[in-house]
């Protein structure tokens, strides 16, 4: 891209847009949290809970001893009991390794002007209506040379006013912004694969489109593809963009999201193999991205087409050609979650989908000479989502056979597993960002436990079935 052919709109008009956007969006913190009272009440509801089990099982302690000989004495006790203990030596064990992968993890620190790369950012949207515009607004106000950045707006035949949106950020941006619609509705995938095929970019970008960025995410986020050349592509950082409404689950998911980025996702960046880069925000060398797009965009399942997970089919099928899949903690997308449990189990289950059928694909390579050096940590990563898989049915057995047997000890000792596990969380979030809203953490594994428990059996029983669940 050459800088002479860049045509931006007046600067009075950029101006006085970017003064719009900047009253919504501040850069580098999170928006402000108003205090809801019923947000307090759910917090303090859910630590009371939680503290309360931890008394009763203390209390019960001779109920617990006496319910222990008895499940040892019959045969299927002893069984579950044993894979109780092995599945809680496996957790334990494999967080350690996660802790101490995630003290070796640093990221990349943003390079010069003159050392960054060409980069091609693609935002695909469906029926997104005006946030398609904030988006925009957000890569357009970016601290990235504006010679090296071409930005992509692929409509994919959205029936709401999602077209009109663009077109008003084309007015604002002038040839910064080009814009494209697709003639039907024909999924990400297809807009995606349309976008990098227009792209001239040396690094390709994808930001959904309900996904907001700060000044410098697309600097740091491309920063690792100049100082590593093995590296095939770089996962964002996720935050939750609508966590500051009266709705409870973003709030809970904000917390959720810190411990799956900051501290799962730099431990797999220490292995150099991040298993799945979001769609929200991600990078792409643009070879290893031609090196797998046929392969990609005709991908099938059980013989019909794949219309989900192709963030994580991506980033599998570059996993595969060798290339280093990293992590950039310093480069923050700002996304919408759902506020309904119904939408939230939908994106679940969608998720769930795309991950049976991705391990499924990972299980042809990953025990392969696949790529230079070590493959030892590529390799234990898969099989820790293996284990969660394959162990799920096995759990919800043990879960039946205990609440069966004592339904009182098995849900107060849940509730006391709860308090101990999701402490972590609690203190991970507490240290990084407000103690207030780490306790969030408790309140969602609470709703996870009892009910979203069925989501990974579910997913996996119905992998084969099609749809995007959360759009209409």
């Amino acid at each position: 891209m050459n800088k002479d052919n860049i045509n931006p709109a007046p600067l009075e008009s950029i101006a006085a847009e970017e003064n719009k956007f900047t009253e919504n969006f501040v850069e580098q913190e999170p928006k402000p949290k108003p205090r809801h009272i019923k947000g307090i009440i759910v917090r303090a509801s859910s630590l009371v809970l939680l503290m309360s089990a931890a008394y009763l099982v203390y209390a019960l302690q001779s109920d617990f001893t006496s319910f222990n000989l008895k499940g040892m004495d019959s045969q299927w006790g002893m069984v579950l009991f044993i894979i109780a203990g092995g599945l809680f030596l496996f957790r334990a064990g494999f967080f350690l390794y996660n802790l101490y992968l995630y003290f070796r993890y640093k990221p990349v620190d943003a390079v010069a002007n003159d050392d960054l790369p060409t980069c091609t950012v693609i935002v695909p949207a469906y029926n997104e209506g005006k946030q398609v515009w904030a988006t925009l607004m957000s890569l357009a106000k970016s601290d990235y040379p504006a010679d090296k950045l071409q930005l992509l707006a692929i409509d994919d035949g959205s029936k709401d006013d999602t077209w009109s949106w663009m077109q008003k950020a084309k007015e604002v941006l002038g040839d910064r912004l080009s814009i494209y619609q697709q003639p039907v509705n024909q999924g990400k995938r297809h807009a995606l694969y349309r976008g990098f095929n227009l792209g001239t970019g040396e690094i390709f970008i994808t930001v959904d489109s309900d996904s907001e960025v700060t000044g410098d995410t697309l600097r740091n986020l491309v920063s690792p593809f100049v100082v590593n050349e093995k590296c095939g592509a770089v996962a964002g950082n996720i935050r939750v963009l609508n966590n500051g409404q009266k709705a409870l689950l973003p709030k809970m998911l904000d917390v959720s999201f810190v411990l799956s980025f900051e501290f799962v996702r730099s431990a797999e960046s220490s292995l150099e193999s991040v298993l799945c880069t979001p769609g929200a925000l991600a990078a792409y060398r643009r070879e290893a991205v031609f090196g797998c797009l046929d392969e990609w965009i005709n991908q099938t399942f059980m013989g019909q087409a794949s219309d989900i997970g192709e963030d994580r089919a991506m980033t599998n099928m570059i996993l595969k050609q060798g290339y280093h899949v990293l992590f950039q903690r310093n480069a923050f997308a700002y996304t919408n979650v759902p506020e309904k449990y119904s939408g939230l189990y939908k994106m679940f289950i969608r998720w769930g989908r795309s991950n049976v059928r991705e391990n499924i694909a990972m299980a042809k390579y990953v025990f392969t000479d696949f790529r230079e050096g070590s493959k030892t940590g590529s390799r234990i990563l898969f099989i820790n989502q293996v284990l969660k898989l394959v162990m799920t049915y096995p759990s919800i057995l043990l879960m039946l056979f205990f609440l069966s047997m004592e339904p009182v000890l098995f849900i107060s000792s849940t509730l006391l597993s709860i308090l101990i596990w999701s402490s972590f969380p609690v203190l991970f979030y507490a240290k990084k960002y407000k103690l207030s809203e780490s306790f969030w953490a408790y309140s969602y594994s609470i709703l996870y436990t009892f009910g979203l428990f069925w989501i990974t059996p579910y997913a996996i029983a119905t992998a084969s079935k099609r749809g995007w669940l959360t759009r209409g």
